[in-house]
């Protein structure tokens, strides 16, 4: 660079300003480096493209705060008929409104998101809580193992069998993993790998949040510009690719039941669960609630909803059928049970709501198949202590608190109380898409 000859009257301000913009382009280039070893590490694991389409509303909150988080892992788990194609048809969209994006923020580049997508289990674990390595659960171990102080934020949306996979196979991972996990219906599907969990790793950092979620879309109370509906309407249509593709998923409609896995780590102090946050308070859980049966149940069991309950019908056939099986016809849908041998079935269950429960067993024993049962579940979780209750040191879970329930969910007005600063905060990034 030529600078001005020193008599010139316009040198001493030309040169202040020549070390300003030297000055300050460094100050930024040290803010943006700060503001990335910053950022939580992250790995979503998700059943986007299985039975329930919120997950796609949520990968699309998720990549409009991917300027937020260092993504480490984009993981397809059970169940239903998702795959990991589902995600990556997710960051097509993402880099349609790319450009735009990153007008206002440093988001990462379509390929680096591509590159650290992969396909996890496919199915529920065994009886035993896991199976085979996953392309998912490899990912997991090779990532918390790289060479870093940060830990690793998993947020399960759907089946937690990844996790309980890459901690069978690396238990020393634990440590350096916190797991937020949407529990709830998918505590129901992954029984057997909740258990493993549990049993095996009680000091996990764990939020198991089964009905805390809820309060994201219950919104009875809100603006009628800022209810599921409306809002859509008022601040997401049409706006970008994002915007276009949202209206394909309940018409539109805010459900997006896993996005406060994502709240959580955007506003509030995520070392503290105990504390205010987007993605809800939660309190200690000292124990994961077991009730175990060696017999039909009626209505005058009662067990605390979201607990784990298993029956055992010891038959005494010990030759039995060719291939014994044994399974549970309840609320319209099959829960399958396994043979133990000696003539001993088992069926596993997780209640996700309050009330009265009838079912029907299916085997094929004939000493037990067409076999009726029945019990009731109620709140509040984790209920009282149980000698057969898993002790936990390390884990959270919903509130308690009759004032933080919104109907029958506790807990969820930690998040609802927060539902319309986060919508609003949304609603700018998409404000971004339409400029």
């Amino acid at each position: 660079m030529n600078f001005p000859p020193a008599s010139s009257s316009i040198a001493p301000l030309f040169i202040a300003m020549v070390l300003f913009i030297g000055c300050s382009s460094d100050s930024k280039k040290e803010t943006k480096d700060v503001a990335t070893s910053e950022k939580p590490r992250v790995i979503v694991s998700t059943d986007i493209g299985g039975t329930d389409p919120d997950d796609f509303q949520s990968m699309i909150h998720y990549l409009m705060y991917a300027d937020r988080f260092q993504t480490e892992g984009l993981i397809s788990s059970p169940y239903g008929s998702g795959t990991k194609e589902h995600i990556l048809q997710m960051i097509d969209l993402y880099e349609k409104d790319l450009p735009k994006l990153q007008q206002h923020a440093d988001f990462p580049t379509p390929d680096i998101l591509r590159a650290v997508t992969k396909q996890g289990a496919k199915d529920a674990a065994p009886a035993r809580g896991w199976d085979q390595p996953t392309e998912g659960s490899q990912w997991i171990i090779e990532k918390v193992k790289m060479d870093s102080d940060k830990p690793i934020w998993v947020l399960v949306w759907g089946g937690i069998e990844d996790v309980a996979q890459a901690l069978h196979d690396a238990p020393e991972i634990a440590a350096k993993i916190r797991v937020y996990w949407i529990g709830g219906p998918n505590k129901k599907w992954s029984v057997h790998s909740y258990q493993y969990i549990a049993r095996n790793f009680p000091d996990l950092w764990m939020i198991e949040a089964n009905s805390t979620y809820r309060g994201w879309f219950l919104d009875a109370d809100a603006r009628p510009e800022m209810d599921n509906d409306n809002f859509y309407e008022h601040m997401v249509k049409d706006k970008g690719a994002f915007g276009a593709d949202f209206g394909n998923y309940y018409k539109g409609s805010i459900k997006m039941g896993d996005t406060p896995t994502v709240a959580y780590l955007l506003n509030g102090d995520p070392d503290n669960p105990e504390g205010e946050s987007w993605g809800g308070s939660f309190t200690p859980l000292p124990y994961g609630a077991v009730r175990n049966f060696e017999q039909q149940t009626t209505v005058a069991d009662t067990v605390p909803t979201y607990s784990f309950m298993e029956w055992t019908f010891d038959t005494g056939e010990t030759d039995g059928a060719e291939n014994p099986e044994v399974w549970m016809e309840i609320a319209r849908q099959r829960i399958n049970g396994f043979y133990e041998g000696n003539g001993v079935y088992k069926v596993r269950f997780v209640p996700q709501k309050i009330g009265k429960w009838e079912y029907v067993i299916g085997s094929t024993s004939k000493q037990l198949d067409g076999q009726k049962g029945a019990f009731a579940s109620a709140n509040p979780w984790p209920g009282i202590e149980n000698p057969n209750n898993i002790p936990l040191n390390n884990w959270w879970s919903d509130r308690t608190g009759k004032d933080l329930y919104i109907g029958e969910y506790q807990g969820a007005k930690t998040v609802s109380k927060w539902r319309e600063e986060f919508l609003s905060d949304w609603a700018e990034r998409f404000s971004w898409l339409e400029e």
